[in-house]
């Protein structure tokens, strides 16, 4: 009886036999699975090559980690420094931007800083106006080996002032005007009951917020409340808590208060100076 050399367990696999009819050994070259896969090992060539990738990836991952690590110390520095300066309650938020800092760094001057701080007092002023929010941009900030001093090429920075800390500091209600650029103020008095008028807000020199083509808009101008509409409006008001060497260029009316936008070239920033 003739044994058949194919085995399940060894299906897919090259099996052996010996042919007795021609006395000779011979390997089978079928292959009983059509299914079978074959992976070769990699040669020498590609293993180094896959362990070069590798290497170079954790060395990437490496240098961006240490690189955020360094971003997140001058981060933090700053925020200190300028929390210090102008007496927030709360830390400034800063963000360093480029990549990678490290470099910039190394050559003493960071390409963009943008700081955004929130209810900046205002100290030493007979009309005291808090900034709501103020967000600076500072294009090629240097530091110095003073921790307290920095110096930037160029700056922008926004105000926004709320109508609630403005109608405080001027004794008066504010609130958004009928129009581009203006906004409505009202008085009330016991006999004389609301009076509202239109003013007119426009940058002043020495960094200051001005009013002025007033209208009636709504009740009866009588002395008294002339004078109390005088009193809030006639003098611009000073802006004390914005860093020194900015300058004051426009300001705009907006839903929820006025948005002053200032500017500035070769500033230093100093601790003494940011709260003036």
């Amino acid at each position: 009886m003739h044994q058949s050399p194919y085995n399940e367990e060894t299906a897919g696999e090259p099996y052996y036999y010996s042919d007795t009819q021609y006395g000779d050994a011979h390997y089978a070259d079928a292959y009983y699975s059509d299914t079978a896969t074959y992976v070769s090992s990699p040669t020498p060539t590609r293993r180094r090559k896959i362990i070069a990738v590798a290497a170079l990836t954790a060395l990437l991952l490496g240098a961006v980690a240490v690189d955020r690590v360094a971003a997140a110390r001058v981060e933090s520095r700053t925020a200190k420094a300028f929390q210090d300066g102008m007496g927030t309650a709360q830390r400034p938020s800063v963000q360093v931007s480029g990549f990678p800092v490290l470099t910039q760094l190394a050559d003493g001057r960071l390409r963009h800083v943008d700081i955004t701080a929130h209810d900046i007092p205002a100290r030493g002023a007979t009309r005291p106006l808090p900034v709501t929010k103020l967000s600076i941009g500072l294009d090629g900030l240097k530091t110095s080996g003073n921790a307290d001093e920095a110096h930037a090429r160029d700056v922008e920075a926004t105000a926004f002032l709320s109508y609630e800390d403005l109608s405080k500091a001027l004794g008066v209600d504010v609130a958004q005007g009928d129009g581009p650029g203006r906004v409505n103020v009202t008085v009330s008095l016991p006999l004389a009951g609301d009076v509202t008028v239109s003013t007119a807000v426009s940058a002043a020199s020495g960094n200051r917020i001005a009013f002025g083509d007033v209208r009636v808009v709504e009740g009866e101008l009588i002395p008294p409340v002339e004078a109390l509409l005088d009193k809030a409006l006639e003098a611009p008001v000073p802006l004390h808590n914005i860093p020194a060497g900015l300058h004051l260029r426009s300001v705009t009316t907006t839903e929820d208060g006025i948005a002053a936008r200032f500017t500035g070239k070769s500033v230093t920033f100093r601790r003494s100076s940011m709260s003036a």
